[in-house]
Formats: C-alpha cells, structure tokens, sequence
C-alpha cells in the first residue's frame, strides 16, 4: 500500500513538473523566444514520446526558426512509425507550404484526402486538419468526401460555415436548411447564422439568393418549415404584408397560434408599418377562438388609433368604454385600464379622471406586481401634473413592492428624474450614481447621462440657473408641450451662451424640432453641434442623428452617408458606430454581412 501511495505521488509530481515546462516552454514561444521553447519542449517529447502536444510544439519552434529541414524529418520519420495518421501528411504538406513550395505541399494535401477513400471515418479528423491551416477548400473536399463515401456521416453543419467563409452563400443555406430540416433543434443556431447575411434591403444578392432557395425548396418539399423561414426573411426586410401571408399559410395548417400573428404585429407596429400591424391584428381577431385573443387584439387596435389620434379623442374614448361593456371593468382588464388612464393623460388631457381611475385600480389589485404597474402608472401622471412630492411616494412604493426587480430600478430612475425636474439636483444625482450599475444597461445609460448633465453643469453655475430652466423645459417635453420647450430652450441659449450646457440645450431642442418636423431647424442645430462641440460628449449623437435626418426626412442620402462616416472614422467607441458602419455601407450599395 505504501509502494501504490509513492508511485502515485511521483506521477502526480512528474505530471505536475510537465504541466510547468509546458506552460513555460508555451509562454516563450508566445513571446517569439522561439530557441528557449524548442529546447523545453525536445525535453518534453524526449521524455514523453507519445505526447503530440509536445511533438507539434517541437515542429513549430522548427518552423518558426526557419528551420524546415529540421521539422521535415521529423514529420517523415513519425509518419513511417505510425500506422494511418494522414494527418502528419497535411502536416508535411503545410512544412512545404512555408518554404514556399506550393506545389510538393498540393502533393501531400492529395495524399491526405486521397486516404479518405480507404478510411471514410477519417474524414472529420483530416478536414480539422486542413481547418487548422485555413485550407477551407481542402476541408470543404474532405467533409463531401466523407458525407458521399459513408452515408452515417453528416456533416453539414462544418460545411455551412466554411461555405459562408468561402462566400458561396447558396450552398451553405442549403446545408444550414438541409440541417434543420434533419434536426429542427439546429433551427436557432442556424438563425444566428442567417443573420449575419441578411440585411434589410430585399435586393442584396444574400437576400435574393435564400428567398429563392425557400421558395424552391417549399415547392419541392411543403413543409412549413419554408413558411417559417420565409416569414422571417421578409421580417428582416420590414416587408410585413409578405411575412404575414407567410404566417397565415403556417397558421392554416395547424402548426401555430395567433399568438404568433399578434407577435408578428408587434413587430410591424414597431418597425412603423401601422397599417400592416392593423390588419395582421384584424385577421386574429376575426379568427380568435378565444375572448383573450380578441381582447389583445382590440386593446392593440386601440393603442394605435390613440397614439395617431390629434383631435378624435371622444371617439377613442367612446371605444375603450365600449370594450369595458364587453369584457368587464376586473382585473381581467388590468392592462387595457391601464392603457386607458394613460390615453386620458398623456393624449386627452383628463388628467384628474385618470388619476382618480389609478387610485381606484389600486386598491383592487391584488399581487404586487399589479399594484406596482399601477402605482407606476400613477406616479407618472402626478409628475404630468407637476405634484411632485406626491408621485415620489408612489415611485417608493413601487420599489418596496418590487425589490431586486427591473421595475424597482426603473421607479428609483424615476425617483431621480422627478427630482431633477422639481430643481432637486442633489439628491437626483445621489440616485443616478446608485443606478449607473443597473442591470438594466438602457437605465444604466440614461442615469449616466442624466447623472453627467447635473454634474458638468452644476461646477461653473453654482447657482445652476442654467440648468433649472432646461429641466423646466425637459418637464415641458414629457407634457408633451414642444413649442413651449423649445421657447425656454431658446432662452438658454440666448442667455447663458458659451456655457457648458450650451450643446445639450442645442441636442434637445434638435430633438423637439424633429417632433414637430421641423426637420430644417433640427438639421441647424445638429450642424451647430458638430461645428461647436464635435469633440464633446454629444459630437456623436449630433453626427448620427444628423445622418438619419438626411436618410430618413430630407432625402439627402450622400450628406447621410457623409455624416454615417463620421461616426466610422471619427467615433469607433460610439453605441452607434455598428448601426452607422451598416446603413452606410448599405447607402453605398454594398452586400451586407
């Protein structure tokens, strides 16, 4: 027993000793001490002959050191010692390659693949091989070969990746489908896949080339997979009238819900088609087998006349209380109540009745889940109606109710946000600072933000004149009184120029003047900023907006594209350098990947 506990411990001290020579010999080779590594590791393979690590470790010290006599010999000795390792050939292959002799190094690569016809289960192991060296079409040709020789084979799923890397887009969105249609679990790997090819616009070739693909595909083999997928290629294009079809045809035959229709127009609604949103949600509600669907479908319909809706304000009232009728003034109706509070406030003006509405839903809500949605609810429309010190107790409430949940970071912002607008900086920031570590990065972000204007402001203006009057003029903006805000920005501007918050008084107004479209004034300001502050904290902000006003407003794509330039070149650290690169290159014609 004795003997059995020294054996084990030498080895595990002989193990332990070969780990630290590898990691030293690996370190030196990392920091091109190439002779140092070659030496430890000849010692390591000396002393353990059937370890590759150690055996390739030497090969690469050789190769680095120019030195492919050396490394050559090495490999033809080990391959006449091993029995079917074509590997050491791809190995021989690439020694030659680096000593710039294509054509005997094409030699062994033959060799390599030709030893897959004898061995068809080698062909993974092989097409690493080549994978290791980037010989993407030597490993293409080892996977196809292994596939047509052993029908048990599948690999698929490498071909598809060195497909796309090789820019032959239509076979791997075959492969990706032909995988998918085997094993529909692949579906989301695929998708990831999928993404990186297609883009919005419906006339880049990648986009051209799988809608044609499905639509073969779907003709030859209907199964609703094809709908699927097509549904999703025309989401990706914003073509919602076509992924809507699509979505119908998988509906009609059973395989989903109008669950998913309503999703879909969701999607569309948020991508600004209305229209289609409205009749995708017209056709769930004439299909719905259910009161639920029909709810969810009405309240939506609702929610958009609302936030179209400029003067017909009665007659959206007259809906909700119609729908109130059919389906009951109960929990039942939580979020269509709620909705309603909101449209009286924030649209009809009826401020005092939706606070009365909020305050009588509060008290027969049962989780707190419930009586948070509401109490936050009401809380904004007390900040709406600048009762300030009332709506905090809500938002406190709300974070009792909610503790270590997203809402209860939400309403501290919130918290912070009214007591920057009621002039309360001090402990506005002190709430900020707490939640520039939200979980939530989008709060994360607005705190930092709204933490930043306080504190620059606030150094030279003591008194922060300045700064009282942007956040009276912020508090005109959520009430929704634009020219108001815009009035009072005007007089910062003219009254406290020069001064630190000049470029964001400048970015907030630009803001309000696209509200209002007035996109000519918001494209002076945007070109104030960059002139002014284009190295400030805003100098992005400024360039990117001003791009999207030009692509989206004032039909000027070359000034778009000038501005969504800037952001590559100038901001690569920006949060929008990676939407600014895409739409620019997507102006510039490029294929989007």
């Amino acid at each position: 027993m004795r003997n059995l506990l020294f054996i084990v411990a030498f080895l595990c001290g002989v193990f332990q000793l070969n780990a630290q020579s590898q990691e030293l010999a690996r370190n030196f080779f990392d920091q091109g001490e190439f002779e140092k590594a070659l030496k430890i590791y000849q010692q390591l393979a000396k002393e353990n002959p059937g370890n590759p690590v150690f055996f390739y470790g030497v090969i690469s010290s050789f190769q680095q050191l120019e030195n492919f006599d050396a490394a050559e010999e090495l490999l033809r000795e080990k391959l006449e010692n091993t029995a079917n390792n074509p590997n050491l050939l791809i190995e021989l292959g690439h020694n030659f390659e680096l000593r710039e002799d294509p054509k005997k190094a094409d030699e062994f690569y033959k060799e390599a693949l030709d030893a897959i016809n004898a061995r068809p289960n080698f062909a993974y192991g092989i097409a690493r091989g080549f994978e290791k060296y980037n010989l993407l079409d030597e490993a293409a040709q080892a996977y196809e070969k292994g596939m047509a020789l052993h029908s048990d084979h599948n690999f698929n799923l490498q071909l598809a990746r060195i497909y796309g890397e090789q820019g032959k887009i239509e076979e791997m969105f075959d492969n990706y489908l032909d995988l998918i249609d085997e094993n529909p679990n692949l579906f989301h790997v695929a998708n990831r896949e999928f993404g990186r090819y297609i883009s919005e616009d419906s006339g880049a070739e990648a986009n051209m080339i799988f809608r044609k693909l499905l639509l073969k595909k779907l003709q030859e083999n209907p199964q609703v997979f094809y709908n699927e997928m097509l549904a999703w290629l025309f989401i990706q294009q914003k073509d919602f009238d076509k992924a809507f079809a699509q979505q119908k045809a998988v509906y009609r035959r059973g395989e989903a819900g109008l669950q998913d229709i309503l999703n879909l127009a969701v999607l569309a609604e948020r991508a600004g088609d209305s229209q289609a949103a409205k009749e995708i949600v017209a056709y769930a509600i004439e299909e719905a087998p259910s009161e639920n669907i029909v709810l969810q479908g009405k309240r939506f319909l609702l929610n958009l006349a609302g936030k179209d809706a400029t003067t017909n304000f009665k007659e959206i009232e007259k809906e909700y209380q119609a729908l109130f009728e059919e389906f009951g003034l109960d929990l039942k109706t939580l979020d269509l109540q709620l909705d309603y509070a909101g449209f009286l406030a924030f649209k009809a003006g009826e401020r005092e009745q939706a606070i009365e509405q909020l305050r009588e839903l509060s008290e027969i809500t049962r989780s707190n889940f419930d009586k948070a949605r509401v109490k936050m609810e009401l809380a904004d429309v007390l900040v709406l109606e600048e009762k300030f010190n009332e709506a905090l107790i809500y938002y406190s409430q709300v974070q009792n109710l909610m503790k270590n949940d997203a809402m209860s970071q939400q309403a501290r912002f919130k918290v912070a946000k009214t007591s920057y607008f009621k002039g309360d900086f001090k402990w506005a920031k002190t709430q900020l600072d707490v939640l520039k570590s939200s979980t939530s990065q989008l709060i994360a972000n607005d705190a930092m933000e709204l933490s930043l204007l306080i504190e620059d402001n606030s150094i030279e203006d003591t008194a922060q004149v300045a700064l009282k009057k942007y956040a009276r003029a912020d508090l005109l903006a959520f009430q929704g009184k634009n020219e108001a805000a815009i009035a009072i920005l005007d007089e910062i501007l003219a009254n406290h120029k020069g001064e630190k918050i000049e470029d964001e008084v400048l970015f907030k107004q630009a803001q309000l003047y696209e509200n209002i479209e007035e996109f000519e004034k918001a494209e002076s300001n945007y070109l104030e900023i960059i002139r002014l502050f284009n190295t400030d904290i805003l100098a992005d902000n400024a360039n990117y907006y001003l791009a999207e006003l030009y692509a989206k407003y004032l039909d000027n794509p070359e000034r778009a594209m000038e501005y969504y330039e800037q952001i590559i070149f100038n901001f690569a650290d920006s949060i929008y350098f990676v939407d600014a690169r895409k739409k620019f290159r997507r102006l510039r014609g490029d294929t989007i990947e």
